[in-house]
């Protein structure tokens, strides 16, 4: 998958992710709400505020992809949660409530397809083949792909599910839906035209300079019997309960943002007690992905 992804972007670009790779970094803190401890004993949800490090990024292994173009999409969220005695927990999100494939190996031939329909001079191309076959990848493909005015403006989804237990032993499944404050708003199709290729790059650190913070709300959605919790191309319907863990303040910009970014790796599977992971085979096979994707950036 990581070889692939590479050679979709043109790369191996050396010291560079394989996917996600364009992006920045912010630091700030959370504070949870009272109603986390109702769903996990998990330290960052039941501190009264815990420090962060957020990066947010655009799609694809292109280093300088235009921030405003489709291929882009969907945009990333990484958040880092600093805890005690130098340990941590992540969560990481994307801007759309699902994923394209429900497994690794369907993952692959996707962007096999992909790689083989760029020359491809036969009907059905691999990736036709490939998206009249699975028809939950030809629904993702068929989402809209909106621009958001920010980073700040943007909402994130976890397209996994987790099992959060409290200190009472009650368990649920849930999903991550991070949204800004004063809800998320993109740009109209003038405006996408017309926007500079790091448009979101460069109004980060302005926002945060001028207004001296942007604010989230994190919640998870809760599961229902019967709702899909190891296939992340299935959205649970709206109706679910939401529960919110807490707000996320970003307040600046990180000065050693590029050394920390080489340094180190997002992983949804860094988890405290009190959150567990399911099976989904796209969670599980995570972390190896960017493991493997680490590993060449620090030595390519």
């Amino acid at each position: 998958m990581v070889n692939t992804l590479s050679e979709l972007a043109g790369g191996p670009h050396a010291g560079i992710r394989s996917n996600h790779a364009k992006g920045l970094m912010a630091s700030g803190y959370f504070e949870a709400s009272k109603e986390a401890s109702d769903i996990t004993y998990a330290p960052h949800f039941n501190f009264p505020k815990t420090d962060v490090v957020v990066r947010f990024s655009n799609a694809s292994g292109v280093p300088d992809i235009a921030d405003s173009s489709p291929d882009g999409f969907p945009k990333g969220m990484a958040i880092r949660f600093m805890l005690p005695e130098e340990e941590y927990t992540d969560i990481v999100v994307i801007s759309v409530e699902r994923f394209p494939v429900k497994n690794p190996e369907d993952f692959l031939e996707l962007l096999t397809a992909i790689k083989d329909s760029a020359n491809a001079q036969t009907k059905p191309t691999p990736i036709e083949a490939f998206l009249e076959q699975h028809p939950e990848t030809l629904s993702y493909v068929q989402l809209a792909k909106p621009a958001p005015m920010s980073y700040a403006s943007e909402k994130f989804h976890g397209i996994n599910a987790f099992e959060f237990e409290n200190e009472q032993g009650k368990t649920v499944y849930g999903r991550y839906l991070i949204t800004p404050l004063n809800g998320p708003e993109y740009l109209s199709d003038e405006e996408r035209e017309q926007a500079a290729n790091n448009y979101l790059l460069d109004e980060l650190p302005v926002r945060l300079k001028d207004d001296g913070e942007a604010k989230f709300i994190i919640a998870v959605q809760i599961a229902e019997e019967g709702d899909a919790i190891t296939d992340p191309t299935v959205v649970w319907p709206a109706d679910r309960k939401i529960v919110e863990l807490g707000t996320l303040t970003l307040t600046e910009m990180m000065k050693d943002a590029a050394s920390y970014e080489k340094a180190n790796m997002f992983n949804p599977l860094a988890l405290p007690e009190g959150i567990s992971p399911t099976n989904d085979p796209i969670l599980l096979a995570r972390p190896v992905s960017y493991a493997i994707s680490f590993g060449r950036r620090l030595n390519p």
